[in-house]
């Protein structure tokens, strides 16, 4: 690998880098925003979801951009709009400003994901660039589970808002790197036209029922703030599938679905990335809210994460690579799960190292055997000039499958949790201080009450109320999102099928890696044969290994 490649792959997975850690790095800071700027769970939720919606509407449309504009370019731009939006969001004066700033974050983040691969499809080939793709999966992976850590620190030492202050650095180093290191190109036969009808059904269809599950627990089921905007949502979002099967230009290509180990991906990693992305959005909230750590605490608290990830995804990228991606995809979500359902355990009496720490570790195992073969399979499963493509829409299904899984947990801890508070202060009498204390804490949920100001005896009531409904509504939630990964689990092994072992041919026939710009423009059946590193067509006669 020579130092210009090095330099490419540290500058793709810096600019992805700080795209992930503002998924996630915002989850510790939530408490902290809420406390400083009034607000409840509803807005700690759409402080994270605008940007996941925003980040998911245009993820495709900025691999096509790239393809069309230079790769480099749309990327550096992409960079640049997320300084700028950092910056607005870390002198929010409200939630409002905040919602609006994390929305136009998202936006410039759809130009930085997408880019960074389509710039390694180009720099690398061949089993280099499975490599490469490996090396990006691994870091980024980390530095998903790795961003509250560091947040955490920011939080306690400065505020919430040095956790938009630190991307500036960061991006700035980036972009300087990127425009030394990384060649420009282009895809001479990109499509210009831009589908923005399929943009609009896509964000309003997922918006819609994302608003109207957030808005439930205040309103219920039977309030048309809730039910128009997810029947709405549901049918747009239907019209967007319908779009985009019939428009020449779509930005999303279904036709790929038609391949079996591709659409098996992407329905794994829709159910298990929203176990994941969800169960880490309410543990932040649960373990600083409800059980009294700090931003700092809360973010080391899953540092293990991190740690087990760094030392074991290498060696089980080796173990999918000699023994297929289906035995990894199938056992890392179920050890996930498990890992996740052992949580079912923390009560406020719960020892860190002796109930929360092993819990951590399992997931740990379990994240570290599937991010690279799940992440790997999808672009393996397609021709190597699409893999772009295919990388977007695993992405962004990824994307989706976290803003999905907060809305609908939130809902449904929102609603255990009130429902609980209810039922243990049922004919209780408290004073007007207390019953302000409950309403509080009812509004922002998996919280403890403030009890300052009254009777001991009203203090320890409402208090133990309190405590005890956030524990069974976060018992719930983590029963909810251990399960989704434990069938994500069982789905990758009915569904997933390894590639065969490659036909060794002779040295002297054996034919060059096609460059990233040849990929898909041979004709007819001269085509020499698979690029190395990318699966081999199926033989005639053989099983088929698509569906639909």
């Amino acid at each position: 690998m020579t130092r210009s490649e090095r330099l490419t792959i540290i500058a793709t997975i810096l600019g992805s880098t700080v795209v992930f850690l503002d998924a996630t790095v915002v989850n510790v800071a939530l408490p902290a925003i809420a406390d400083d700027l009034d607000t409840g769970l509803a807005d700690q939720q759409w402080v994270v979801e605008a940007y996941l919606l925003a980040l998911v509407s245009l993820m495709l449309v900025g691999g096509s951009l790239a393809d069309q504009f230079g790769r480099k370019r749309m990327y550096v731009l992409g960079l640049i709009g997320f300084g700028i939006t950092s910056a607005a969001c870390a002198v929010a004066p409200n939630s409002e400003a905040l919602i609006v700033s994390r929305a136009a974050q998202g936006f410039a983040g759809a130009l930085l994901v997408p880019g960074s691969l389509a710039i390694l499809a180009h720099t690398f080939e061949g089993a280099a660039r499975g490599k490469a793709v490996g090396t990006w999966t691994a870091w980024t992976g980390i530095a998903t589970v790795i961003g509250p850590a560091g947040g955490g620190a920011l939080i306690e030492a400065i505020s919430w808002r040095a956790i938009f202050w630190v991307n500036l650095p960061l991006i700035v180093g980036t972009i300087l790197l990127t425009l030394h290191s990384v060649e420009e190109s282009r895809d001479p036969e990109a499509d210009r036209a831009i589908d923005w009808l399929g943009i609009g059904l896509s964000a309003f269809g997922l918006g819609g029922p994302v608003y109207g599950l957030i808005q439930q627990p205040a309103h219920g089921w039977g309030d048309p703030m809730v039910y128009v905007p997810i029947v709405g949502g549901l049918l747009l979002f239907g019209a967007f599938l319908l779009w985009e099967s019939r428009y020449r230009h779509a930005m999303l290509d279904l036709s790929l679905f038609r391949i079996r180990n591709f659409w098996v991906t992407n329905l794994e990693t829709l159910i298990v990335y929203a176990g994941l992305i969800g169960a880490f959005f309410f543990v932040a909230l649960f373990l600083q809210q409800t059980l009294g750590y700090s931003p700092l605490e809360a973010g080391l608290a899953t540092t293990p994460v991190s740690v087990v990830m760094f030392i074991l995804s290498p060696w089980f990228g080796r173990v999918s690579s000699s023994t297929g991606p289906r035995i990894p995809m199938a056992v890392g979500p179920i050890a996930g799960g498990i890992g996740l359902l052992m949580l079912i355990r923390l009560d406020s009496g719960s020892a860190y190292l002796t109930d929360f720490l092993p819990a951590m570790i399992v997931f740990g195992l379990g994240l570290s055997a599937t991010v690279a073969p799940l992440t790997a399979t999808a672009l393996n499963s397609v021709e190597e000039r699409r893999a772009g493509v295919a990388s977007g829409i695993n992405n962004g299904v990824s994307r989706v499958a976290g803003l999905l899984a907060i809305a609908i947990l939130g809902a449904v801890i929102a609603g255990s949790f009130t429902s609980s508070v209810d039922d243990e202060i049922a004919g209780a009498s408290l004073s007007p201080k207390a019953s302000r204390a409950v309403a509080d804490a009812r509004e922002k949920s998996l919280a403890s009450a403030d009890t300052s100001g009254l009777p001991d005896d009203e203090a320890t009531f409402v208090g133990n109320s309190v405590t005890d409904a956030s524990e069974r509504a976060f018992h719930i939630g983590m029963a909810l999102a251990g399960g989704l990964m434990i069938v994500g689990g069982v789905i990758a092994g009915i569904g997933i099928v390894n590639p065969r072992e490659p036909v060794e041919s002779e040295p002297e026939n054996v034919p060059r890696a096609a460059s990233a710009g040849e990929c898909g423009r041979t004709s007819g059946p001269a085509s020499p044969g698979p690029v190395p590193g990318t699966l081999a067509p199926e033989p005639v006669g053989a099983p088929m290994d698509t569906a639909l």
